[in-house]
């Protein structure tokens, strides 16, 4: 694995740790895949009794969660101590998101702090893609999901952030822009963590502003930097930032620059038996 795909999990914990306490004013796309993601719980049959929230983040997907499963024990994770201080601090409080059937993690997606086959549901919006390896992660997911169980999450995909990876391109030799993982690849993964006929669609949203700084500035206010182990450390030079702009320009329309995200969706279940062999794995994709 090259350095612009590995991780740098202590600046990212660092980062995600700073971006807390503005992190909800900033991050109008993640509240808004959070509310399609609820959306589409609409559509499935299912009352888990205990819920696991890997990478709550603010905890903003509580309120619809418990709507919907009142009964359900959860356990809100993430790996960031101050967003969890930040979701206990949100209205109704520790008392209520955090109540003796809430319980906060401070922990790693990769590592989950849970025993087997205790889970029914595993939800995650839009965190899978600050983790080191997606196949372990799946890998955690499938064990403390439970027979019958289901996983339901969102990421992004690799066109994600194109006009700013693009505008990057030819300024000098470190990777600025995340690397993210193409949607089939994350369906043969799920199929080799030993879920169940996975289901992945996938969207584009776009944000738009009036420049690059607003850009970069909301993408430093909810935490997501580029997280590459050969990034640039410390500043970017201003000779690369103005070549960036000009860059960028190439995409203005009506005044505005688009950023371009490329959401990804998926859920899968947990066999009841053992998984069938890999050749009978079907995955469904859905485009739109």
């Amino acid at each position: 694995m090259t350095d612009a795909l590995v991780i740098d999990k202590r600046g990212l914990r660092r980062s995600f740790e700073k971006a807390a306490a503005g992190y909800d004013a900033a991050a109008v796309l993640q509240h808004e895949v959070c509310r399609r993601m609820v959306s589409r719980l609409d559509y499935i049959k299912y009352e888990p009794q205990v819920v696991l929230d890997a990478g709550c983040g603010t905890g903003n997907a509580l309120a619809g969660l418990r709507a919907r499963y009142p009964r359900a024990i959860y356990y809100a994770l993430d790996i960031a101590l101050a967003m969890l201080q930040r979701a206990r601090a949100q209205p109704p409080g520790w008392r209520g998101w955090f109540a003796p059937r809430v319980h906060a993690l401070c922990a790693d997606i990769e590592q989950l702090p849970l025993k087997n086959a205790g889970v029914g549901l595993v939800w995650s919006n839009l965190a899978l893609q600050w983790v080191q390896d997606p196949q372990r992660a799946f890998a955690e997911f499938r064990r403390v999901l439970a027979p019958n169980g289901l996983l339901m999450f969102s990421t992004f995909g690799p066109d994600t952030l194109k006009e700013l990876r693009a505008a990057y391109e030819g300024t000098d030799s470190y990777p600025h822009v995340h690397s993210f993982i193409d949607m089939h690849d994350l369906g043969d993964m799920l199929v080799r963590s030993g879920f169940a006929d996975p289901v992945m669609d996938a969207e584009y949203l776009t944000l738009t502003y009036a420049d690059v700084v607003s850009l970069m500035r909301d993408l430093k206010a909810i935490g997501a930097h580029n997280m590459a182990v050969g990034r640039r450390r410390g500043m970017t030079a201003r000779t690369v930032l103005r070549a960036v702009e000009a860059g960028y320009e190439r995409w203005r329309s009506d005044e505005r620059l688009p950023a371009t995200f490329e959401v990804i969706y998926g859920h899968a279940w947990v066999p009841a038996v053992s998984p069938r062999a890999p050749d009978e794995q079907v995955v469904q994709w859905h485009k739109r």
